[in-house]
């Protein structure tokens, strides 16, 4: 209205006589030089005073996002300093190229596949430099928790597992008389204790002249040093072996020994090895399958053997088989399989077993084994008896029991023949509770115990199962009765 026409024209004037000082300003400082140089001063130092407000702005701005940690940081990372300007000063985390950006995440072992733009690469590197982002030396962070358990149990226990390397040595002609080494196999084993002492299966060393370890440790020189073996003692029958390394107490890593008695079928269970030479080889699987009997390089069963689908191939023979708190339950010997190769039919020989065999051979240098000191009818003897007398004779038969033995002084009774009449001996159908129905279960149950344990066996007299008895028999060590 009115009052706008009239507010517009105060405005007018006023601009009209800004002009009109202006001009005469200007015209007076033309006609005088020492004016002109004054105002000229003027206007300098308020230019100069906003710059230093403007570098004092920038300088704390600066300070915010200084590049001074990514130099102490770096540092620490013995890496080559970041690039400075050229007036000397440090550069911003933003002034650095995306791939000045990407290369500083990567030595930080940082992911940053998922950013796309450069103030993504600014943030994290900013977070990571601030603690924020986990800076992962082990990449252990980014996973998962079932995945991260396999790790640490894999970098605990691979320093305790060995790979072994066997030869023999033979003549290097027909006519010469030098001799040469020749590569016999290879197989896997473990450090027990921190005296060196190394087990494998025996089949890994049955027909070698030399042995030698290496692999053991975390990595390190003396890690990687080839040891020849010596061997302690073996035990063929249940296909365990003992050898004897001088290493640095600083790489005999001894394994955690835990207990196959309680194995449950379906629990994980981990293999570590060397397959195929191929050393510290770490495969998965279950618990298939416990009690299992495996035919051992002796010729007899080896009894509660432990299944399992974890690939095992040549070359892990004697490596070990643990739980997922990485303890030792068996002693990986042997697969099922067409090829040769892993058919997901594994057998590992129970650790409540290798306990008590590898303690009796670094202790005797073999096995004590206890015996009753008794002879027992085979199987198929057994079996043709109670056939031609028409009656079962579920147990082992005693053929004899001499007097002078534990088995005979407790009371035992063999077979004999009167007037050409056979007479049956004691028919053994328990051992300490177990039930007996071949030989090789009477030998594995009393093997189970130490010489000098008793054994309480349960007994047909003259295999008449209507006269049932007990008897107590103390065992004594196999090698005492041949002397």
């Amino acid at each position: 209205g009115a009052g706008s026409r009239a507010q517009r024209a105060r405005d007018a004037r006023l601009s009209s006589a800004r002009r009109s000082r202006l001009n005469l300003f200007v015209a007076r400082a033309a006609q005088s030089p020492h004016t002109w140089q004054h105002m000229t001063m003027r206007l300098s130092a308020a230019t100069r005073s906003l710059s230093s407000i403007l570098a004092a702005s920038l300088a704390r701005d600066a300070r915010a996002f200084s590049a001074v940690p990514i130099l102490r940081a770096r540092a620490a990372n013995r890496s080559r300093p970041l690039a400075s300007t050229r007036s000397g000063g440090a550069r911003s985390v933003s002034d650095f190229t995306t791939s000045e950006l990407k290369r500083l995440l990567s030595e930080r072992g940082i992911d940053f596949r998922d950013c796309l733009e450069k103030s993504e690469l600014v943030e994290r590197l900013q977070s990571a430099l601030r603690g924020d982002q986990p800076s992962d030396s082990s990449a252990l962070a980014a996973l998962g928790e079932g995945e991260r358990s396999v790790v640490q149990l894999f970098q605990r226990v691979s320093p305790s597992v060995a790979f072994i390397q066997t030869s023999t040595v033979r003549a290097a002609g027909p006519l010469s008389l030098r001799g040469e080494v020749v590569p016999q196999g290879s197989g896997s084993g473990f450090v027990w204790d921190d005296e060196g002492h190394v087990v494998t299966n025996y089949h890994v060393i049955q027909q070698a002249q030399k042995a030698t370890v290496t692999g053991l440790g975390t990595g390190d020189a003396a890690s990687m040093a080839l040891f020849d073996a010596t061997l302690v003692g073996a035990e063929p029958e249940k296909d365990i072996a003992v050898l004897k390394v001088r290493a640095p107490k600083s790489v005999l890593r001894p394994i955690t020994v835990g207990s196959s008695s309680e194995l449950l079928v379906g629990q994980s269970v981990f293999a570590i090895g060397n397959p195929f030479g191929l050393d510290h080889t770490l495969t998965q699987g279950i618990v298939s399958a416990v009690g299992r009997e495996v035919q051992g390089v002796a010729g007899r069963p080896i009894k509660g053997c432990v299944q399992t689908d974890a690939a095992i191939n040549p070359g892990n023979s004697g490596g070990p088989l643990l739980d997922a708190k990485g303890r030792l339950v068996g002693v990986n010997t042997a697969i099922y399989s067409p090829s040769g190769a892993s058919a997901g039919i594994g057998f590992a020989i129970p650790v409540d077993t290798v306990r008590r065999i590898v303690n009796q051979l670094i202790r005797y240098g073999r096995m004590l084994r206890p015996s009753m000191g008794i002879s027992v009818a085979d199987d198929q003897m057994t079996r043709g008896l109670a056939d031609r007398l028409g009656k079962p004779l579920e147990g082992v038969l005693v053929m004899e029991a001499p007097p002078n033995t534990p088995g005979g002084e407790a009371g035992l009774v063999g077979c004999m023949r009167k007037g050409g009449q056979l007479y049956l001996g004691d028919l053994i159908t328990e051992v300490n509770g177990a039930a007996v129905k071949t030989v090789e279960d009477l030998l594995a149950l009393v093997e189970e115990t130490d010489p000098g344990d008793v054994v309480t066996l349960t007994v047909h007299r003259g295999a008449d199962a209507g006269k049932v008895e007990t008897l107590s028999v103390k065992t004594v060590e196999r090698g005492a009765l041949r002397g």
